[in-house]
């Protein structure tokens, strides 16, 4: 499974970014997508997750900002991200995690996205 994130960038506070990340391989039909982020310094935290039923968990810092979505047939998801703050900055990485005779979970890349104040 491979998992490529794409659509980090610069953009000042207030402003919005879309991040999109694609799986290809072999997945389980029934999983979970998720973006997770990564500030210098800090451990890795969940930003927002969405099952293949569309239900959705998002990390408090960011409700009514984010929205996470997924293309279901593609195995893609995106993150809307809106009113974006300095705290905001880090590295988003996309996970894509499922179980069936074992727990499985794959990471992309990594996307940069920094924003000024």
């Amino acid at each position: 499974v491979q998992l490529q994130a794409s659509g980090g960038g610069l953009v000042q506070s207030g402003g919005s970014l879309r991040l999109s990340c694609a799986a290809s391989g072999v997945i389980f039909s029934i999983n979970t997508m998720s973006w997770y982020r990564q500030a210098p310094g800090n451990q890795r935290e969940l930003v927002a997750a969405i099952t293949t039923d569309g239900s959705t968990n998002y990390a408090d810092s960011v409700k009514g900002r984010f929205t996470i979505s997924r293309t279901n047939g593609r195995n893609t998801i995106y993150l809307q991200m809106t009113s974006l703050k300095p705290e905001d900055t880090a590295v988003y990485y996309c996970n894509c995690n499922y179980r069936t005779s074992g727990y499985y979970s794959f990471w992309g890349q990594g996307t940069q996205v920094t924003v000024s104040s």
